[in-house]
């Protein structure tokens, strides 16, 4: 609950923060992307990685602020000992600050919350499962082809309960 109001919070003051500033018609609206690259777990019993894919989408209010939301699969992570692979994803919602380096260039970062789940193999039992909500945050680096597509680069922290899964990848980006 504390997460939550902390969260709206958070995106309310960004998003008048960025009212302030004024949107210029072009450095502003909605946009979608996918992106695939790997995620990384190295917590415990587990220090793996595998492949991992992410759909997002947002709303940019201006050339410095948007509100971004998202889905991001983890794949599947083995331990290194005997035990129960891990299957993980997450639905998240951050508040995203750019910081235009050029015309075409930009590194931004973001922050906010995300709901997870972890389903466990567990062959006697018929699997179980977890979820929770925890913070979530990124950087990375945006190169924009023309008005409407830009590739990202970003690496991505997820912590769930006391573990981090770290996510790196490359992603398209399609504005409207």
């Amino acid at each position: 609950m504390r997460k939550t109001k902390l969260l709206s919070t958070l995106l309310l003051s960004v998003t008048l923060g960025a009212a302030a500033f004024g949107a210029n018609a072009r450095d502003s609206g909605f946009y979608a992307g996918a992106g695939a690259g790997q995620s990384f777990v190295d917590e415990g019993a587990y220090d793996d990685e595998d492949t991992a894919f992410s759909v997002f989408g947002g709303y940019q209010v201006n050339r410095y602020f948007g509100v971004e939301a998202g889905y991001a699969d983890f794949g599947k992570i083995e331990p290194d000992v005997a035990g129960p692979a891990l299957e993980g994803d997450s639905a998240y919602l951050t508040a995203v600050g750019t910081l235009p380096v050029g015309e075409n260039f930009s590194l931004y970062a973001k922050a906010g919350l995300h709901r997870w789940n972890v389903d466990t193999d567990l062959p006697v039992l018929g699997g179980d499962e977890d979820s929770g909500t925890d913070p979530t945050y990124g950087v990375g680096a945006q190169y924009r082809f023309t008005d409407h597509v830009a590739l990202r680069g970003e690496y991505s922290r997820f912590e769930i309960e006391d573990a981090d899964a770290d996510l790196a990848q490359l992603q398209v980006r399609f504005d409207f």
